[in-house]
């Protein structure tokens, strides 16, 4: 007698992969918003640089520069909506903050040290605190995402519709070192697998401190994992910003009709050091940062708006003295900032105190009194 033996589930093997959503047409950017972009960018390049001379004067004890990355993080924020939409930040997303609203003194606070995560409201401006944990943000951004599909009623693996005026999509913001780390891997087979509203945007610029991409990222490319999690991804010119904020709306529209995630890989390059602790000359020399540090960002986007004549010199030297004299505003914060009350150690810890907490804030109360 003839035994016909099933395949079960080995039976699909040669059968295709699911396919990759297209992503919606980018919509144009106008001149008034390129103007406004400029504007940001030459602002966060102005405290950016102020910030590591605050470093060096002993006012910062250290600070993490972005010089180079100003196009990918303004383009990057601009086309977020502040009222749904909840952002996800690095220790390095200074140019994300100033986009979005966040006041720099209460932003800039958290590199005094004396206060972890910094000092504004972060629901909102809908702008969690900074994440200095590698990877660790994206985790946060996905539980957030998911959440939003739960509360329109979403709770399967598939894809559905959305709710009138879409879902709040969280923005994860990641490096190409922090890519390596198994957070990522975790957060975007979850979102995947759930269609979380989540775009995970990653600013490759070309070093996890002093390891170049292509020795930690395999194939190069963060952007191809996309397709192993079945989710669109771009990789974009991350100095070019009208290409980033683009593709951001490309991505956002994507998340908020309740497609799923999406990888928007923005190519920069992190032209200073990790950080003020970083010496890059041990690891790379300057005409290595000429050679592959491209065109500066905001030197392209002024070429842009001055070959299409929508502004002039005198729109430019307006937004460098505006720049100078937030700068200096943020100087004088910053210096008028006391040291926070201990206390809040305990008391932000959790929303309802444990008595573990209790009894090492009055541990922590007694001492501190006697000492």
């Amino acid at each position: 007698m003839q035994t016909l033996t099933s395949l079960g589930r080995a039976g699909t093997a040669g059968s295709p992969a699911r396919p990759v959503p297209e992503l919606p047409a980018a919509q144009p950017v106008a001149d008034a918003e390129l103007r406004e972009m400029y504007r940001l960018m030459v602002a966060v390049r102005t405290l950016d640089e102020a910030a590591i001379a605050w470093q060096r004067q002993g006012i910062l004890p250290a600070y993490a520069p972005q010089l180079g990355q100003e196009a990918a993080q303004v383009g990057s924020a601009f086309g977020v909506d502040r009222e749904r939409d909840f952002l996800f930040p690095t220790y390095r997303e200074l140019g994300v903050a100033q986009t979005i609203g966040v006041d720099m003194v209460e932003y800039m606070s958290t590199h005094l040290a004396t206060w972890h995560g910094g000092l504004w409201d972060a629901a909102k401006h809908r702008f969690a605190p900074i994440q200095a944990v590698v990877a660790g943000s994206v985790l946060h951004a996905v539980g957030w995402a998911h959440g939003q599909r739960l509360r329109a009623g979403q709770t399967g693996a598939v894809p559905g519709q959305a709710p009138e005026g879409g879902l709040g999509v969280a923005i994860a913001y990641l490096g190409d070192g922090a890519s390596s780390q198994g957070d990522v891997h975790e957060a975007m087979n979850f979102a995947a697998v759930y269609a979380a509203p989540v775009v995970f945007f990653v600013q490759n610029n070309g070093w996890a401190i002093s390891v170049p991409t292509e020795r930690q990222v395999a194939g190069g490319s963060v952007a191809a994992r996309g397709a192993g999690y079945g989710m669109p991804a771009m990789r974009v010119d991350g100095n070019d910003a009208v290409a980033v904020v683009r593709a951001m709306r490309q991505a956002l529209e994507h998340a908020r009709a309740g497609r799923g995630p999406v990888i928007v890989e923005a190519m920069t390059y992190r032209r200073g050091p990790h950080s003020t602790a970083d010496d890059p000359g041990r690891y790379r020399t300057l005409d290595d940062e000429r050679e592959d540090a491209g065109a500066d960002p905001i030197e392209r986007l002024r070429e842009a708006l001055v070959g299409t004549g929508a502004a002039d010199d005198a729109f430019f030297a307006a937004c460098r003295t505006e720049a100078a004299d937030a700068a200096e505003t943020v100087r004088a914060g910053l210096l008028a900032l006391g040291p926070r009350p201990g206390a809040e150690m305990f008391d932000l810890t959790f929303a309802e105190p444990t008595d573990e907490l209790a009894r090492q804030k009055t541990t922590w109360r007694e001492e501190s009194e006697h000492a």
